[in-house]
């Protein structure tokens, strides 16, 4: 199994109130799947979303990546985990705005050590994957936000992960941009890479193949896109 949750609770101390932001989550994904986790602002999605990434710790039952459980491990284990097995993809696109295009997706790649030449070799086989290698020399504003995200998704894969999480991807982008990411996302799970993607949206959940259902910190739905009904 690729992904497992256990029990997973995530209390936040908010002075003298604490907040619940997930009760009990229990799930598993396997290698290979396209799942959504669809739910309205505040229902906890983002915040599994960040305890999958590891950018998180649950403050109570464990979260499993690859049959390792990550309660166990360090936080430069964790970042070493972050860079190499996942990649993220934000609604904001966190792009540094003096970095071109190739510097944003070669950040990856620094990170993890590798050379001058690895780094933009890789880097730019990552953006004409994306379709994006004619924008390699441009600023971020000089990009539309569909580009940006083009590029956001460049970067997270630069490393070959094995997991792509994106939380919101298409939140910032029209229609017609929106669905050529999700276009991307689908491609990519068709080479095998899972794909995990945050939403509150109906209509994105539908391109996924599984779709986890959030209400008030809970997994109320576990099902097929079509065997859903909307989050309103």
């Amino acid at each position: 199994m690729l992904i497992e949750a256990k029990n997973i609770y995530k209390t936040y101390d908010m002075g003298k109130v604490q907040v619940e932001a997930l009760k009990n989550v229990n799930l598993t994904i396997r290698e290979g799947e396209l799942v959504s986790i669809m739910g309205p602002s505040g229902s906890g999605k983002s915040t599994l979303m960040n305890i999958m990434g590891c950018l998180d710790r649950p403050t109570s039952g464990a979260y499993i990546l690859e049959g390792v459980n990550t309660s166990e491990l360090d936080d430069s284990e964790l970042a070493h985990i972050r860079n190499q097995k996942i990649g993220f993809v934000f609604q904001s696109f966190h792009l540094i705005p003096r970095y071109t295009a190739l510097k944003n997706v070669e950040l990856p790649m620094i990170y993890a050590g590798a050379s001058p030449g690895q780094r933009r070799d890789s880097a730019l086989a990552a953006l004409e994957k994306v379709d994006m290698l004619n924008r390699a020399d441009h600023l971020p504003n000089e990009l539309s936000g569909g580009q940006k995200q083009r590029v956001a998704i460049a970067r997270a894969l630069v490393n070959k992960p094995s997991i792509i999480m994106a939380d919101e991807p298409t939140g910032n982008l029209d229609s017609t941009s929106g669905a050529e990411i999700i276009g991307i996302f689908q491609n990519l799970n068709n080479e095998g890479v899972t794909v995990i993607i945050v939403t509150h949206e109906y209509y994105i959940a539908r391109q996924t193949r599984r779709t986890l259902t959030f209400w008030d910190g809970e997994i109320t739905g576990d099902a097929s896109p079509e065997e859903c009904k909307p989050v309103l």
